[in-house]
């Protein structure tokens, strides 16, 4: 079994097609100790604890414990590991949906966007209404949102559903206009959590061939959360293995996803 080494850690992807040198290049993302706890309720009679104005008992849990790693302008980098090893939380951390209980993120100044199913969208507003939102959430004028505005439609391939809130959308629909917004946008920083296994299978075609586009640029850092082996084989040159909130492995993704594969098998 692989333990985490960071001495071991390379400074340059191996997908030479994708990223054909990133050597010099500045750090996008640094990580340091970062530690996230979630509180949970233990289960109780809400009737019971209303009337007896009792304080419930919470139950502490370490979603993220000690991670520290960093990430090169440019680079793209898989996040791994089993349902409940921390990926999403890490990913909302790095987005600043989450703050940390200790440590740090640092993002060097670069604009980041999350795409993930159930963040970022304000389900009574309309598709369109949520384009712009998100648009200026990002960072960008709302000129700028605008011209770009009919691209992302056309893309969301949503019909008359985009005037419609996103309440009444189904998942797919959901992936569909959060990847045309991040995709057509295109921050910085893109942070993608498992969606591009979503959606019916036009669109995941439509929507990896335009992330291989979006990282064929070499100015745009991308992390990848995915249970999809191919992809991150594919599209990742480094890969970072967590296992209950811990680092288990860090590396070139190769090396990564065979050691990750035995623990599993």
């Amino acid at each position: 079994m692989e333990n985490y080494n960071s001495d071991a850690v390379p400074s340059s992807g191996e997908r030479e097609f994708l990223r054909p040198d990133l050597t010099g290049r500045d750090v996008a993302i640094d990580v340091n100790d970062l530690h996230i706890t979630y509180k949970l309720l233990k289960s109780y009679s809400i009737k019971k604890s209303l009337f007896q104005l009792k304080k419930t008992k919470a139950e502490t849990v370490d979603a993220v414990r000690g991670v520290s790693f960093s990430v090169t302008e440019g680079e793209i980098f898989g996040i791994i590991g089993k349902n409940g090893s921390g990926k999403s939380t890490m990913l909302r951390a790095i987005a600043g949906i989450f703050s940390a209980d200790k440590g740090s993120i640092d993002l060097h100044g670069h604009t980041v966007s999350l795409l993930s199913i159930g963040v970022g969208f304000q389900k009574r507003l309309t598709g369109t209404e949520n384009i712009m939102l998100s648009g200026m959430l990002l960072g960008y004028s709302e000129s700028y949102v605008r011209s770009k505005m009919d691209e992302i439609i056309e893309f969301a391939g949503l019909g008359k559903f985009i005037n419609l809130p996103v309440k009444t959308y189904s998942s797919g629909m959901y992936s569909k206009l959060a990847f045309s917004i991040t995709a057509v946008l295109e921050s910085e920083i893109m942070l993608i959590d498992e969606i591009l296994s979503v959606g019916d299978t036009n669109f995941r075609r439509k929507s990896y061939q335009k992330m291989k586009s979006l990282i064929s640029n070499q100015d745009r850092t991308v992390v990848i959360v995915s249970h999809n082996n191919d992809q991150i084989r594919e599209l990742c040159s480094r890969v970072l293995w967590l296992h209950d909130g811990q680092i288990k492995m860090i590396g070139k993704t190769e090396e990564v996803l065979d050691a990750y594969d035995r623990f599993m098998s």
